[in-house]
């Protein structure tokens, strides 16, 4: 009997140890914190007040491709209606080689798609230029204004007047969503404000208002004084929508089979072109004389 007692004895014992040994360690397992690898679109939401409910709902429809782990690809987004598309080979990077085989969007293609969901309709189709300069500016911001008076759902534009190469669109809290460039998902970065940074504009997606017009032929440069022999701004791919501000008589113009003397200033170009490109009596009706 003593012998049996002793060995139970001695297994209270070493269970009682166990225990002590074992409760402090599940103890501290309770009291840290479990971690986990950031989950794909964290962070990628309205970050500041004041964006209208369009803004919030095209932030919304980037940030939803951010957390579905959708890729760059260059060319992606063009499609004949708004979404992702297998994108093309950018010869001038290589790691652009795969992007064939990726559907996602390039940095206009998810502006695009963003703005069309927000608005029901295929408002920003076009290249970073095209929307930079879109007759749908509300607002303009130059880059010295830097993000100050900056909302969420604005668009932020990199390169020159010439070739605006990026755009992306802006949170809050000096944070945007962007198709960066291949290689990469949609992603959330901090804003570059240094290098080629153009300018922001902030999108109306109701009716355009102004005087609204058509541009014809290709290759039309817009110039910064109403002279043929004034600095260019911008050349028009093709027939491009424009909003006029007003027209002056100034330097006299002789270009495919016309003659005119008529320039219409278009402020969301800050900048001039002849009267012969734009569809239209030489006088274009309705539009009022510059004052200056």
């Amino acid at each position: 009997m003593r012998d049996r007692t002793g060995l139970i004895g001695v297994i209270i014992g070493v269970l009682t140890l166990v225990t002590w040994v074992s409760a402090p360690s599940a103890l501290a397992a309770e009291r840290t914190p479990t971690t986990t690898a950031p989950r794909a679109g964290e962070g990628c939401a309205v970050l500041a007040p004041g964006a209208s409910t369009a803004a919030e709902l095209a932030i919304a429809a980037a940030c939803a491709q951010v957390a579905a782990g959708v890729w760059y690809s260059w060319g992606g987004g063009h499609g004949a209606q708004p979404g992702a598309t297998y994108g093309q080979v950018d010869p001038t990077d290589p790691a652009s080689e795969h992007d064939p085989e990726r559907r996602g969007f390039d940095c206009s293609g998810l502006v695009r798609y963003a703005y069309a969901q927000a608005a029901g309709s295929d408002i920003l189709n076009g290249d970073a230029s095209a929307q930079y300069y879109t007759p749908r500016a509300a607002a303009r911001f130059t880059a010295a204004q830097g993000l100050a008076p900056l909302l969420p759902g604005d668009l932020l534009a990199w390169g020159t007047s010439q070739d605006l190469h990026h755009i992306a669109i802006y949170l809050g809290a000096g944070k945007m969503v962007e198709a960066r460039q291949s290689g990469t998902k949609l992603m959330v970065s901090d804003v570059r404000l240094g290098g080629d940074y153009f300018g922001a504009l902030r999108v109306n997606t109701g009716t355009v208002t102004g005087h609204v017009f058509h541009t014809w032929g290709s290759g039309v440069w817009t110039k910064d004084q109403p002279s043929t022999k004034a600095a260019r701004v911008y050349a028009f791919p093709g027939p491009t929508t424009i909003r006029v501000e007003c027209q002056k008589h100034a330097e006299l113009v002789t270009a495919d089979g016309y003659t005119n003397d008529a320039w219409s200033y278009l402020p969301d170009y800050r900048a001039w072109v002849t009267n012969i490109y734009v569809q239209g009596p030489a006088w274009l009706d309705g539009v009022p004389t510059c004052a200056s």
